[in-house]
């Protein structure tokens, strides 16, 4: 726990990305096999479920910093983290543990969920007592299932693969899917012979960066690009191999379940395929909003009256692997052809593949992407014919080309206090427009994104129908891109 706090505290005190890859590889060299696969687990997102309910965790602590209810409340108002609330206001009487991160994973912190009242108290004013503000702030972290540090998964790989010496691209498939923060897994992770033999493992995604337009012809020759509609679906991987199919979002969630038409759908694909696209509610041709398919995503069973008012669709635009071999280096091109091909073979509803779109310039592209909204797509991507399939968000072979978002004038009509870094500022924002008998609406939030005082990102909350031209008024004025 000592060492894994410490890396934690480097982690929250650097921006500088090389500082964080060297500060994990540090970490790693040094760490035990067991506590560098939990580690990995936590620094790259994952997390188990919250352990103690925060209402349980509220309680001890106002009781061992022995203040009134008053002031915690006020002191999380101020904060607007309750781990790092209950960290500042306990008293710090430990002076650390040096037992391993696994141990107080596996022999405390996990078991807690299936415990009693009294030994979750137990366990965790233990805890509290024993460890130093750093340590505490982690285990805090961990028990309300909130641990994330600034670092992103790319991140954690680069470190691994100093550590290894085995190629980023590598880790970063052997981290796909479903495993075990264990010392074996930690070792097949690390070890250069090691074969991928899980069925069900999917490949990373491959992410395209923003362009503009005024920056598409840096491109270079339009011939050399393939165009195809962007969609507003879910990326997924749909695998089939060893007569089994497994379907993978790019958050790694593996949904099968959940879409029964594209399982159904897959059983006709040749063993060994994996394909990339997009899950897409889709009726008579055309693509539904995006909240349709929310409607579904939330439904933990799904009967036949949703599956008929919302079918879902898997948009092909890329083969990663064919006849069980990894096709991810050979060019766009070649794969493209490969993929009409399977598409047109197995020839089922359910099934469909991204159109390329044409132009001969980058002023029919233009053109092209001006008519987005007319398909019911964001914009454009863009794809080198020569380019591999690569990993992550690299720079040079993909480009999503936007459809520039409707913008309005609205009011700033509310200003209210952030959540954790931002507890202490004003950053969170409710926006309006007037309707026809005087009064402000409501219609968006915006949380990020913001550009001084005009165009921020936000949140829509109403219809459209309310997104009207503001009216002179007191309030402050601001355009918005929603």
């Amino acid at each position: 726990m000592r060492a894994f706090a410490d890396l934690y505290a480097a982690l929250d005190e650097t921006n500088k990305t090389n500082d964080k890859v060297a500060a994990m590889a540090d970490y790693f060299r040094a760490a035990p096999p067991q506590d560098a696969a939990w580690a990995i687990y936590f620094l790259s997102g994952r997390k188990p479920r919250q352990v103690v309910g925060s209402r349980k965790l509220v309680e001890w602590a106002i009781e061992s910093a022995d203040i009134p209810a008053w002031l915690f409340g006020e002191s999380y108002d101020a904060v607007g983290d309750m781990a790092e609330t209950i960290t500042l206001l306990l008293p710090e009487v430990g002076t650390g543990s040096d037992l391993p991160l696994h141990q107080w994973i596996e022999e405390k912190l996990l078991p807690l969920r299936e415990a009693d009242e009294a030994t979750q108290k137990q366990v965790v004013l233990e805890a509290w007592r024993e460890l130093t503000t750093v340590q505490r702030f982690v285990w805090n972290k961990l028990i309300t299932g909130e641990f994330r540090v600034g670092v992103s998964q790319l991140l954690v790989v680069r470190a691994l693969a100093q550590v290894s010496g085995v190629d980023t691209a590598v880790i970063a498939h052997r981290l796909m899917g479903e495993w075990t923060p264990d010392a074996a897994f930690y070792e097949t992770l690390t070890h250069p012979e090691t074969v991928i033999s899980e069925i069900s493992r999917p490949y990373p995604f491959f992410l395209a960066h923003p362009v503009e337009s005024d920056e598409v012809s840096d491109l270079g020759a339009v011939q050399d690009w393939q165009a195809e509609w962007k969609w507003d679906g879910i990326r997924a991987q749909l695998i089939r191999r060893q007569g089994q199919t497994f379907l993978w979002t790019r958050g790694e969630e593996l949904v099968t379940d959940r879409y029964p038409e594209i399982a159904e759908m897959a059983a006709h694909l040749p063993d060994g395929t994996v394909l990339d696209g997009e899950l897409l509610p889709w009726i008579e041709g055309k693509v539904m909003p995006f909240a349709q398919l929310q409607r579904r995503i939330g439904r933990k069973t799904l009967g036949k009256k949703m599956l008929a008012e919302i079918p879902v669709i898997f948009m092909s635009y890329d083969l990663l692997e064919i006849d069980h071999k990894d096709c991810r280096e050979h060019p766009l091109r070649d794969r493209r052809k490969r993929l009409e091909a399977i598409v047109q073979k197995v020839n089922h509803p359910s099934l469909l593949i991204s159109k390329v779109v044409s132009a001969d310039s980058w002023s029919g592209f233009e053109q092209q992407r001006q008519h987005s909204r007319q398909f019911d797509v964001e914009g454009l991507m863009l794809k080198r014919l020569t380019s591999p399939y690569r990993v992550g968000r690299m720079r040079g072979d993909w480009w999503k080309w936007k459809v520039n978002p409707y913008t309005i004038d609205a009011v700033l009509i509310n200003a209210q206090r952030g959540s954790g870094k931002r507890a202490s500022l004003y950053t969170d924002y409710t926006f309006g427009v007037w309707d026809d008998a005087g009064q402000l609406v409501p219609i968006a939030k915006a949380y990020s994104g913001l550009t001084g005082l005009g165009n921020p990102r936000g949140r829509c909350l109403h219809p459209p129908q309310y997104s009207r031209a503001v009216r002179t008024g007191t309030q402050r004025q601001a355009g918005i891109s929603l």
